[in-house]
């Protein structure tokens, strides 16, 4: 682990699966550089590795979702950070969960919040790509569960 790497992992990110529908197909990844920009209008962002096939499915579909994992949802957060894994659809096989309405991307239930979002802005960012968007439904709100959150590269509760 580079130095870099090592300092950044001392701040604690809130992890989220990002998921989007290509067609027949469904793909996720896990992440922990999703947050929120702007309140009014709702704008989120969200850091994917260029080279990762989910931003090259984001250059191409604007809308997309993001279910933001609460504790508990550890092996939900690995199964989507996995390298070589399978289809979205596959990984949620006995999770409970649903289509967005607006995106028809899959969200994760038992989250602490999932929210459909629209690509406004793409931005190259060294070897990431950042993607603004717009908050087009926010699909539900626990204020009960424990938000999950990822540090010093482990999974961890709040509170």
């Amino acid at each position: 682990m580079s130095e870099f790497t090592e300092a950044m992992a001392q701040l604690a990110g809130g992890v989220a699966v990002v998921t989007v529908r290509d067609g027949r197909d469904d793909v996720g990844n896990t992440v922990s550089t999703l947050l929120s920009v702007s309140a009014d209008p709702p704008l989120i962002l969200v850091s994917l590795t260029s080279s990762s096939y989910l931003a090259e499915l984001l250059l191409r579909q604007d809308r997309w979702a993001a279910s933001l994992l609460a504790d508990g949802q550890q092996a939900i957060a690995s199964r989507f950070a996995t390298p070589g894994r399978p289809g979205a659809r596959l990984l949620l096989a006995g999770t409970p969960h649903h289509r967005g309405t607006i995106s028809e991307a899959l969200l994760i239930d038992d989250g602490v919040a999932a929210l459909e979002a629209e690509t406004t802005r793409v931005v190259p960012a060294g070897d990431h790509t950042l993607f603004l968007a717009t908050v087009l439904s926010v699909d539900y709100v626990d204020t009960v569960r424990s938000p999950l959150v990822r540090l010093r590269s482990r999974y961890r509760a709040v509170g």
